[in-house]
């Protein structure tokens, strides 16, 4: 369509722009990868030195960078998109929203985030048919969602402008990040949870009104449960018990403790204590099966859309945007807009609503803890009615001199 000569892949996330060759990436080689979970060009933590990577995109003569990847990877492509254009670089810089948690914020929903969502579903089914079969059975699901972080992401260039739509190579991996919509979904698409555990909601363990009491009562009630738990929950009363110090990844983010196991290890303990009231507790941690998987029909067809969205815009000469939809129509957001907040459940929402009316939990909230989500709430309401309704500008930078409009300019 727009007449091409090379495409080329980076390998292995930001650091691949000066640690590693390109990989050329042809019709014939990226044909089946929509296929396959993982990523073909890999993926890591830490590594952006933003002077390397752009000294990268001027000695390969680079003119389009298309960054896929979470709310870090976003953050990352807009600083090299600063600099790209500080130094008047020819060279339009596109981000993908690519992340199981859909952590992202402005925008609709991420690639990837659907599929994770229908495969969790196997986990929590799973559950349910051991705590069903067991006396006072108990089902234990850890789901992602953390309070923030990413992989780096896997990243394709162009040298020269395109000729081929770019949509066959963003099919690829789907990464830990974000907070706790994957729990949240899949306690809503399962409806066998008594119990959604999330990093946006706080919970207690002991006490009247505490999490154990509420599993008690649910035992005897009907002879078995099912937790869901995101990784990023509960974290704060595992650092108390444990005296834990906080420790970051390469990249920055806080390393997470096992709620998981933690959790089913209270639980056990609160049940040796009571006489005459044996459990059977079984702990399914799916997070590795989870992020492996191909991508779902659903996944794919959206993977599309965003690719032909980016390529085109690029193509017209835009730069410095993500590319997804908002309330429903696909924009071009601005990295300054996607990178200021992060998306997190809003817990005094209708969607939160739905699960405790689905699963019948207690919200495990003080009065004072409910009015600050409100005010979160309504913070997160004001920012997409003013983008919907053009308050704030949505628009990307256009600028000829800086990017390449047409397969002429190549």
């Amino acid at each position: 369509m727009y007449g091409v000569t090379s495409v080329v892949g980076i390998e292995g996330g930001y650091k691949g722009f000066y640690s590693r060759n390109t990989i050329p990436l042809t019709p014939k080689s990226v044909n089946d990868i929509h296929k396959r979970g993982g990523t073909v060009l890999g993926t890591s933590r830490g590594g952006h030195d933003t002077g390397k990577i752009v000294d990268s995109l001027k000695d390969r003569g680079i003119n389009q960078v298309y960054i896929i990847g979470g709310d870090g990877t976003q953050k990352g492509a807009s600083v090299i998109y600063e600099e790209v254009r500080r130094q008047g670089l020819k060279c339009s810089v596109v981000g993908v929203p690519k992340t199981i948690d859909n952590d992202i914020a402005v925008i609709d929903k991420s690639f990837g985030f659907d599929t994770a969502v229908e495969e969790a579903q196997k986990a929590i089914n799973a559950a349910h048919v051991e705590a069903e079969s067991a006396e006072n059975g108990i089902g234990v699901v850890k789901l992602m969602g953390r309070n923030s972080g990413t992989y780096l992401p896997f990243i394709m260039v162009y040298e020269h402008v395109p000729a081929y739509s770019a949509g066959m190579v963003y099919y690829g991996a789907i990464n830990i990040v974000g907070a706790g919509f994957i729990a949240m979904y899949a306690t809503l698409a399962s409806r066998d949870v008594d119990c959604c555990l999330i990093p946006e909601s706080p919970f207690y363990l002991e006490g009247k009104g505490g999490l154990l009491e509420f599993i008690e009562k649910r035992l005897k009630d009907n002879g078995h449960m099912v937790i869901v738990v995101a990784e990023g929950a509960g974290q704060d009363l595992i650092a108390k018990s444990m005296n834990f110090v906080d420790t970051q990844d390469a990249s920055g983010n806080k390393l997470l403790l096992d709620v998981g196991l933690w959790l089913s290890q209270k639980i056990k303990d609160h049940f040796k204590k009571k006489h005459n009231f044996p459990i059977t507790l079984k702990y399914i941690d799916p997070t590795y099966m989870i992020r492996a998987v191909r991508s779902n029909a659903s996944d794919n067809v959206y993977c599309t859309l965003l690719a032909h969205s980016a390529l085109h815009g690029a193509m017209a000469g835009y730069t410095g945007f993500t590319v997804a939809p908002v309330n429903g129509r696909h924009a071009y957001i601005p990295f300054y807009r996607i990178t200021e907040k992060q998306n997190k459940v809003v817990i005094t929402d209708r969607m939160w609503a739905r699960v405790l009316c689905s699963t019948n939990q207690p919200c495990f909230l003080s009065h004072e803890d409910v009015e600050n989500m409100k005010h979160d709430d309504d913070e997160h309401h004001l920012h997409n009615t003013q983008l919907l309704h053009g308050d704030i500008s949505p628009s990307p930078v256009k600028d000829s001199s800086k990017c390449n409009r047409s397969a002429e300019a190549a």
